[in-house]
């Protein structure tokens, strides 16, 4: 089968890196940037509690593109194992059941939580795994299989940028009739917008502000919507086709980022724009929870003047290394500025559960319908296509970029 894989090299990653920045398309030119496309084997089960998966969509995600860019910080390196199979948004069918797998069947619809936590490692539950946070597991590089923060970051594994993946039984999960596939391939990525917000939830009356628009932040309006939080939900979006889908999905308040949108947003809280003497505005007053989805020096900075005094900052962007972030709101403001990764086990509804399933259950439920956020399909081997569709999002009006196995020819 033909798959696309990362395999670190010293000699590329240093040309990438530097022709990178004037011609984006290196990054995924296999003969000069660290992805490989091309025939691989299918992945085996390391055991007979795994089980096959031919994946007919797999999502590309803000971290697989991040991935590309070589964005990535070094202090992730080790909670990998190279080569990998890219893709941990997954949909598809069982094509194979290990032995001891119980209740699941050949050909039946199913997602994945791709989290390589203890139980899919063959080992006893650290103490995050024991108290359901299984993301912030202890024991990403020790077990059965090999180093990896999730599916698509392992070598075992396979990921669903190829047409099969392996997974432990603990990571499969059923999809009901109600669920179609494309918001199956989107359970994943809403499930991590569900877990920020359920492990920060709005209070009846709070004024929320959502940062960026991509598919997490959009995701985190549906979310609270979904979730049916008494609150106002304010997000600050790049581009008109993005804040059309950010009101589709029941966001309050679209604010685009122009050149007055920190006057804008200053005055959609009821707060007060401040000149320093130098440097950026700052802004006394604003939301009590901002939910930071970009990752990026501006949008962090922006999350921390936004946020209100004794405010939250929930960070679910990707930030990683970032130079010349003025932190003075942190202590000036007394704000709580908390991290967030993926998705565990969450409460609902009086009940600890996972969050995919919580994800399941609120679009069998009719609550979110997140089809409409896919706007792109292509075949895998038409990667490169998909690629610069998202580089040039704008141009094309594209959200969510997926790669359909069942397709062979170009599609949008």
């Amino acid at each position: 089968m033909n798959a696309l894989q990362f395999n670190f090299n010293i000699p590329k990653y240093i040309l990438t890196k530097t022709l990178g920045r004037w011609v984006p398309s290196i990054h995924w030119n296999p003969r000069f940037s660290c992805l490989h496309w091309g025939e691989t084997d299918e992945p085996r089960l390391p055991n007979q509690d795994w089980i096959k998966i031919k994946v007919k969509y797999g999502g590309i995600c803000g971290s697989d593109m991040n991935l590309l860019f070589l964005h990535d910080s070094p202090s992730t390196s080790p909670y990998v194992s190279f080569p990998f199979t890219i893709g941990h948004e997954a949909v598809g069918t069982i094509s194979e059941l290990g032995t001891k797998v119980e209740k699941l069947s050949t050909g039946q619809r199913v997602v994945v939580n791709p989290i390589l936590s203890c139980e899919s490692r063959g080992l006893e539950p650290c103490p995050s795994c024991l108290r359901g946070d299984e993301s912030l597991c202890e024991q990403k590089t020790k077990g059965e299989i090999d180093s990896g923060l999730l599916i698509g970051a392992c070598r075992d594994t396979g990921g669903s940028w190829s047409p099969y993946l392996v997974a432990h039984k603990s990571q499969v999960l059923p999809l009901p009739d109600e669920v179609n596939d494309l918001n199956g391939v989107l359970v994943e990525p809403f499930s991590c917008a569900l877990h920020a917000v359920l492990r920060n939830p709005p209070k009846d009356g709070d004024r929320i502000l959502v940062i960026g628009a991509g598919v997490i932040g959009l995701s985190v309006v549906a979310a609270i919507k979904a979730l049916g939080y008494n609150c106002r939900v304010a997000i600050l979006v790049k581009h008109k086709f993005q804040g059309d889908m950010a009101k589709t999905l029941g966001a309050d308040e679209v604010i685009y980022l122009n050149r007055d949108y920190v006057e804008e947003t200053a005055n959609h809280f009821g707060a007060e724009t401040l000149k320093p003497v130098f440097g950026p505005e700052v802004v006394q007053g604003g939301a009590n929870i901002v939910y930071e989805c970009v990752g990026r020096k501006q949008s962090v900075t922006d999350a921390l003047r936004f946020a209100k005094s004794g405010g939250t900052v929930v960070i679910l962007g990707l930030a990683s290394i970032m130079k010349k972030i003025d932190w003075t709101t942190v202590w000036l403001n007394e704000l709580t500025v908390k991290g967030c990764f993926a998705y565990s086990t969450n409460e609902f509804e009086g009940r600890k559960i996972n969050t995919l399933q919580i994800a399941i259950e609120l679009m069998k439920r009719g609550k979110v319908d997140l089809s409409p956020l896919i706007t792109h399909q292509y075949p895998l081997n038409e990667y490169k296509v998909a690629f610069n569709t998202i580089k040039k999002r704008n141009r094309e009006n594209a959200l969510k970029v997926i790669f359909n196995h069942d397709q062979t020819t170009i599609g949008g």
